[in-house]
């Protein structure tokens, strides 16, 4: 399951941003491809052992599917495209270039800052 290593990696860059502004994190947003390689489902169920001790603990993971997108390499036009016919939904032509749909990005990290947690504690 290399959904787990690929939360790993992403905690980690999740905490180098929480490390100094945030007692923890609340929220992680990850844009993820149909063709990156990595099922989103998968991706959930590692998310909380990759947080396991971490400012990120507890928190929510939020995946955006992104869609395929190609530009065409002879109209020149960009569309959505299917996983398994990467063609240009303008004209038909199969040769296109991949625009969009193998990434995997993180996006937003919503944290909870030191003064957050102070005035909850407050309440």
């Amino acid at each position: 399951m290399h959904e787990l290593a690929i939360c790993q990696a992403l905690i980690s860059q999740v905490e180098n941003i929480a490390l100094q502004r945030a007692a923890r994190v609340r929220q992680v947003h990850v844009g993820v491809g149909p063709l990156s390689g990595v099922e989103p489902r998968l991706l959930e169920n590692a998310y909380p052992l990759a947080c396991a001790g971490t400012r990120a603990e507890g928190s929510q993971l939020a995946i955006e599917e992104t869609d395929i997108r190609v530009r065409c390499r002879v109209c020149g036009a960009e569309t959505v495209a299917a996983a398994n016919r990467l063609l240009c939904g303008t004209c038909g032509e199969w040769r296109t270039d991949l625009i969009t749909g193998d990434e995997l990005m993180l996006l937003r990290v919503e944290l909870e800052t030191r003064e957050d947690a102070m005035e909850v504690a407050h309440v």
